[in-house]
């Protein structure tokens, strides 16, 4: 019988299109669904094929050669998918739907229709289509020049936020032109990871960028009101994770004072928790800083227990900076969540990779 690890990769390169109509050869099935209105649509997007090759490629050193090649093929895969999603003008940033023509909301009947719904290039795919790529030198550079024009205060303030935090030049969400600002800390998270990861040189933006973050931590504010501060990721544990990835790899100077409050708060959360995935999710970034956990029977998962768990959403009124629309779009009924299960088996394949790694040589799982 395969160890646990093994078999999750061979679930997740099962899953992996091989070409249909919904979708391309290479893409990871994905649904967009919204139970309280009975909504559930397959939906064609990069986004979760691009975060589960970014995390299958995090964990490739600690696999088996076997596995490395098929993460390997499974990433080439998925990233030769990018072009389509690439900006409309052939600019080094992605969209988290097709651009050339735009399929915003696809497969679906009304969403598609309406030009409100279409949505510009983010920086949160961006971020994972350069994390699972080669880019150059001057494409970074480039990349950093790009997410200055859309900082806050570039072209204009945010309003969707708290006050203390207008005067941040963080990163924008959004790379669009007449886009609102938004501020999201695990989107954050990850652009700084890519930053980070590749080096760059930071600026006032990236020093506001954590700034938000280390508050939105110390405020407690991803746990008070984690919608208010991550919209594509408003659930405390999903903040935590990102926060956790960031600060592990990278010991982010402006973030070391905050890093034993997330700890704590993670380890609380974690005895708490009734989600099987969100357990999932608290111990992975607690083992990031090598902290014990109690082993969670992840090799028992099925299909199942990824049921009710979502890792993306996006709140339909979170556009607009009316206040009273503003204070209407916490509202689950306007919410649209995101699933995908080979994401799911990545998750537990990061998990028990790192659990591996704190056991003793022969009790690998």
């Amino acid at each position: 019988m395969k160890p646990a690890l093994e078999t999750f990769i061979d679930r997740i390169e099962a899953l992996q299109s091989k070409g249909n109509a919904l979708f391309p050869k290479g893409i990871f099935p994905a649904q967009r669904s919204n139970t309280m209105i009975g909504y559930r649509r397959p939906d064609t997007t990069m986004f979760f094929s691009a975060i589960t090759a970014f995390t299958l490629q995090s964990i490739r050193k600690y696999c088996n050669t076997a596995s490395q090649k098929q993460i390997d093929a499974i990433r080439g895969l998925v990233t030769a998918n990018y072009p389509d999603f690439q900006n409309k003008d052939g600019l080094k940033t992605y969209n988290f739907w097709k651009t050339k023509p735009s399929r915003h909301f696809p497969n679906g009947r009304w969403f598609r229709r309406f030009e409100h719904f279409r949505i510009p290039d983010d920086i949160d795919d961006t971020a994972f289509a350069y994390l699972t790529t080669d880019p150059t030198r001057e494409e970074l550079v480039w990349l950093k020049e790009k997410l200055t024009l859309h900082a806050n205060g570039t072209k204009r303030w945010i309003r969707n936020t708290y006050p203390e935090y207008q005067p941040l030049r963080a990163y924008s969400t959004w790379f669009g032109k007449h886009m609102y600002v938004e501020f999201d800390i695990s989107v954050l998270c990850n652009m700084l990871y890519c930053i980070l990861h590749y080096n760059l040189p930071l600026n006032e933006h990236d020093d506001a960028s954590l700034e938000y973050i280390r508050s939105v931590i110390d405020t407690r504010r991803y746990i008070t009101a984690p919608f208010r501060c991550a919209h594509q990721y408003p659930r405390t544990p999903l903040i935590m994770y990102h926060a956790a990835r960031l600060i592990a790899a990278f010991d982010p100077p402006a973030l070391r004072s905050v890093k034993p409050q997330l700890l704590d708060d993670m380890e609380n959360l974690l005895q708490t928790t009734r989600s099987g995935m969100d357990r999932v999710l608290l111990a992975t970034s607690l083992m990031r800083f090598g902290r014990a956990t109690q082993r969670i029977p992840v090799e028992t998962y099925s299909e199942k227990d990824f049921k009710g768990f979502y890792f993306f959403i996006a709140g339909l009124l979170t556009a607009y900076e009316n206040p009273v629309l503003y204070k209407l779009s916490v509202n689950p009924l306007v919410h649209m969540h995101w699933t995908c299960e080979a994401h799911c088996w990545a998750l537990l394949a990061e998990y028990e990779a790192l659990w591996n790694q704190q056991q003793p040589a022969g009790t690998l799982l």
